[in-house]
């Protein structure tokens, strides 16, 4: 019994030893932070300068609540800023649809059921 005490003990000063030498080892000043605060210079956010959602590699041309969106696909901004689908429900070209029984949607957007077609539960039947 101890032994196991002793081991315990050990492991906590161990442990203790760790932290200690993992927060004296941190920097006071940021090293490669791009755009940090600390730096004198201010990060950019698409409410201050809309254009940075049209650059390349952008989620979207839109800015929303501070984050760059595509209103076509985006289920918490389908259409417009906000507009949330409810449950069960994709945004496709910007309108909320139910992709079990939407036959222009069916499973997924732009998945096209046929004429003779139905769109049951996502999948376009031929029957």
């Amino acid at each position: 019994m101890k032994s196991l005490n002793t081991l315990f003990i050990l492991a906590l000063l161990l442990a203790l030893a760790i932290t200690l030498s993992a927060t004296s080892s941190k920097s006071e000043e940021p090293t490669s932070h791009f755009l940090s605060k600390k730096s004198g210079r201010v990060a950019l956010t698409c409410d201050k300068s809309p254009k940075i959602c049209h650059i390349k590699g952008s989620a979207g041309p839109v800015c929303c609540n501070n984050k760059c969106v595509n209103v076509s696909t985006d289920t918490f901004n389908c259409g417009r800023c906000g507009k949330k689908c409810s449950f069960g429900k994709i945004c496709c070209e910007g309108k909320c649809v139910n992709p079990r029984t939407n036959e222009k949607h069916c499973g997924k957007c732009g998945n096209k059921c046929n004429a003779k077609g139905s769109c049951v539960y996502g999948l376009c039947s031929y029957a």
